[in-house]
């Protein structure tokens, strides 16, 4: 089995020795470094750019520079997407975005983490849990979501909050580790 094929079974696997997938990040990376640096202006070199790097787009999308992932192949964007400055994604596994998505600057979304073993962790080896998050989600700046984490419909994200743990519908959560700290009514 490739290290690719463990790393999709959730299992560990070095992703440094798999030519494979060092190829893939090398060729991401150089896209996103040529996105990053394409004048805002050229609005249809920037979207030819991510939906080369992005392995699924629909039409209205906005993804201000700086950008970086890993592969870009296992990043769903849904309808009417939209990220601040500096968003990383670190898509070991998929990171699906639903619709009307709001991401604030700084924001990370890591699938990647490592053992907490010390032996296993200095011969390279990682997991990749999937990250899903939900329509209608509001990030604030400088959020941090964890590997296996789901956002519900409809939420909002404070600023600088660390989401470690699965989030539900209709409510704000904010911290570190990010809580739940009120539901949202229809009428908010």
């Amino acid at each position: 089995m490739t290290e690719k094929e463990k790393g999709r079974q959730g299992l560990l696997y070095n992703p440094n020795h798999d030519q494979e997938l060092t190829w893939q990040r090398i060729a991401c990376k150089d896209l996103c470094l040529e996105y990053n640096q394409t004048k805002h202006s050229d609005l249809d070199k920037r979207d030819a750019l991510i939906k080369q790097i992005v392995g699924k787009v629909r039409d209205n999308f906005v993804i201000e520079s700086s950008f970086w992932c890993d592969y870009g192949y296992n990043i769903v964007l849904g309808e009417n997407f939209y990220a601040n400055h500096n968003l990383v994604i670190l898509d070991c596994a998929m990171v699906t975005f639903g619709d009307n998505v709001f991401i604030g600057p700084n924001c990370s979304f890591y699938t990647a983490g490592h053992p907490v073993g010390v032996k296993e962790r200095n011969e390279g080896l990682e997991y990749a849990r999937p990250i899903t998050v939900g329509n209608n989600v509001w990030f604030g700046g400088n959020v941090v979501v964890l590997p296996g984490v789901s956002i519900g419909d409809n939420s909002i994200i404070g600023a600088g909050s660390v989401v470690t743990k699965d989030i539900p519908d209709n409510v704000i959560a904010v911290g570190n580790p990010c809580k739940v700290i009120r539901k949202i009514e229809e009428n908010n």
